[in-house]
């Protein structure tokens, strides 16, 4: 699997596309991208939970699944969330122009915006802007993960190919995030392409089950954005199918890979962050209970603050598993380990060198396991430290 960590090339699987043009909402940089596909192609995706649904997300959730799209088109800078009747007819707009580009029908096109909720689109600068960005497409991902990005510090992208039965095929993932992440989903834009031949059901059902386990395990401030939305689409380019049991495994496979490095990029790039929380807790007697208990340790301040401080503090990890109502039969006989230093077990403490684990937070990932010894379910969560610099970011973002 090959990141693409900004300037590096990400190829797109093949019959894909990508573009992204500045339409001059933003000063710099791309601030429109569009992903097309040469053929009509399986899309299905999964949206934000959150109750106040930006106008893309209420548009483009009645189009999918679908096995007869052409295009996503997105723009930054400006959520077109929380506008009223005006935001509809704006969204509309945009997908119509780009459409009308690619010679095909409006409902072949899906959109996702992203930037700062209570603005209208700029159609006006967004519009003339289209034409251009679709005769701009090329084979690289870019462009593209460049328009996309709000607060992010870099573009995310990640690439592999596949041997399956009867070929080789590709699979492609983009996406942003960086604030206003938490679960379900988060201020995320997830993209993830493939040359394989599916069926839209199998992508509705892989898109939401590898969503749960990458996508809505990550955590910045806890904060459920207005606009997320994460897309699968394959356009059977490869002429591989996906047919036999082996295939259906290693394609879920890769797929779920490419959806974790995605979720951990986003989390290490939490505006402000300088490290990477990773969580696993084990041995759970409830898989809900387990996701739940991980996303709170990531999600706590006690805990995100004594990591950047790289202080050995256990015990806001405990209290946080209490709080998240992992019962007390189960706090009393797991096990607690910090940067693989046991520090808590059989419901007492362990002596640590506090000076030993204090310098193995100086690393950039952090790692937290527990094992609750309870069950066979286990879950992972991702998530980063709090630092002054999420203030400043989040006090200058509008």
């Amino acid at each position: 699997m090959t990141p693409g960590p900004g300037i590096q090339r990400t190829a797109l699987p093949k019959g894909f596309l990508a573009s992204g043009v500045n339409c001059g909402v933003r000063r710099y940089r791309p601030d429109i991208g569009i992903l097309i596909s040469e053929v009509p192609a399986v899309a299905a995706g999964v949206f934000t939970l959150n109750e106040c649904k930006a106008a893309p997300v209420l548009y483009t959730q009645k189009l999918v699944p679908s096995d007869n799209i052409r295009a996503i088109i997105t723009n930054s800078g400006q959520a077109n969330a929380a506008t009223g009747s005006i935001g509809m007819e704006r969204n509309l707009m945009m997908v119509s122009a780009a459409a009308k580009s690619l010679n095909c029908d409006l409902d072949q096109v899906l959109v996702a915006s992203t930037g700062v909720i209570g603005v209208h689109l700029d159609t006006d600068k967004i519009l003339p802007s289209i034409p251009d960005l679709v005769s701009r497409a090329n084979d690289a991902a870019e462009s593209f993960a460049l328009a996309i990005l709000t607060t992010d510090l870099v573009p995310k992208t990640v690439t592999t190919t596949l041997n399956l039965s009867s070929g080789s095929i590709r699979i492609t993932g983009i996406s942003k995030g960086s604030g206003m992440i938490h679960p379900n989903m988060a201020t995320m834009l997830g993209y993830i392409l493939t040359d394989a031949k599916i069926t839209k059901d199998y992508a509705a059902s892989l898109v939401k089950k590898t969503a749960d386990i990458s996508f809505n395990m990550i955590s910045v401030d806890g904060d459920s954005s207005t606009n997320d939305c994460s897309f699968l689409m394959a356009n059977g380019a490869s002429g591989v199918e996906v047919k036999t049991a082996e295939d259906f495994l290693a394609f879920e496979k890769a797929v779920t890979e490419v959806s974790i490095f995605l979720a951990k990029s986003i989390a290490a790039d939490g505006e402000g962050a300088t490290k990477l929380i990773e969580v696993e807790i084990k041995g759970a007697d409830d898989l809900a209970l387990a996701r739940k208990a991980a996303r709170g340790i990531t999600l706590s301040p006690l805990i995100k603050t004594a990591v950047h401080g790289e202080d050995p503090n256990w015990g806001r990890i405990l209290a946080r598993l209490g709080a998240e109502k992992v019962p007390s039969s189960q706090l009393s006989q797991l096990t607690l380990k910090l940067q693989g230093i046991l520090l808590f077990q059989d419901g007492s403490p362990v002596p640590f060198v506090r000076e030993e684990v204090k310098a193995l937070l100086k690393t950039v990932l952090v790692k937290i396991e527990i094992d609750l010894k309870s069950g066979p379910y286990s879950a992972t969560a991702w998530g980063c430290d709090l630092s002054k610099k999420y203030v400043e970011v989040n006090t200058e973002y509008s």
